[in-house]
């Protein structure tokens, strides 16, 4: 697909040899490892294989993964234009099969904000990276509507396993625990607006997309951090 816009791809093979070396470095040493950021179907048929045999490795994955396809750059959209970069169809397919079945653990922001002079450049020139705080529960949520995953699975993958996987408190609700709380409203018709981002960045490719669901009070440390009333 690179290829056909004139551009520099980065394969799918990058990535799964990579995969490949760190699994099979965890399996020889017995040393945990986490994998971030997992793009490919291979990539996840290698961590399904890898936990199989007994290996300590746990993986995550972010929302443009299991949303969008290289399609999305067909028109030079730097927007759109992130490292690992989007793959194909088949590809995004995995991810969700992955994401249902444990494979992966987990799903993260990699919220990564850039001015408009690191993005308003030619492709080639313009910086890897999008924001995706905003966008990660709407875009995760889907997943529900497509019947991928269900709600605890959901809790699961973007609360209960990255608190467990970095070894900090949260992913619960029970008195004594640190109160940090998000409350959605998954019925919330809205549309995704730059001039409605929160981010000092606007840098989405899913700016104008219409979305069901959002987080609408987050609690820190028992203090209100946000509140979209």
């Amino acid at each position: 697909f690179a290829t056909r816009l004139g551009l520099r791809g980065i394969p799918g093979a990058a990535e799964e040899i990579m995969v490949y070396r760190d699994l099979s470095l965890a399996a020889y040493t017995g040393q945990r490892l986490h994998l971030a950021h997992i793009s490919t179907a291979e990539s996840v048929d290698l961590i399904r294989r890898a936990k199989a045999a007994g290996c300590p490795v746990t993986a995550e994955t972010t929302p443009h993964y299991f949303s969008l396809t290289e399609e999305a750059v067909g028109s030079y959209d730097t927007n759109a234009k992130m490292n690992p970069p989007l793959r194909t169809a088949a590809d995004m397919e995995a991810i969700k099969e992955g994401l249902r079945d444990g494979t992966l653990d987990a799903i993260v922001t990699d919220h990564a904000p850039h001015s408009i002079l690191e993005k308003e450049v030619e492709f080639a020139r313009a910086a890897n990276g999008i924001i995706g705080l905003e966008t990660s529960l709407p875009l995760a949520l889907c997943l529900i509507r497509e019947g991928v995953i269900d709600e605890r699975r959901l809790v699961e993958l973007m609360s209960i396993n990255p608190a467990r996987i970095i070894g900090v408190e949260g992913g619960s609700l029970s008195a004594g625990r640190r109160a940090d709380i998000t409350v959605i409203d998954p019925a919330l018709n809205f549309c995704y607006e730059r001039q409605h981002i929160v981010s000092k960045s606007k840098n989405s490719p899913f700016i104008g997309r219409h979305f069901t669901g959002r987080a609408v009070l987050t609690i820190v440390d028992g203090e209100i951090v946000y509140s979209a009333a």
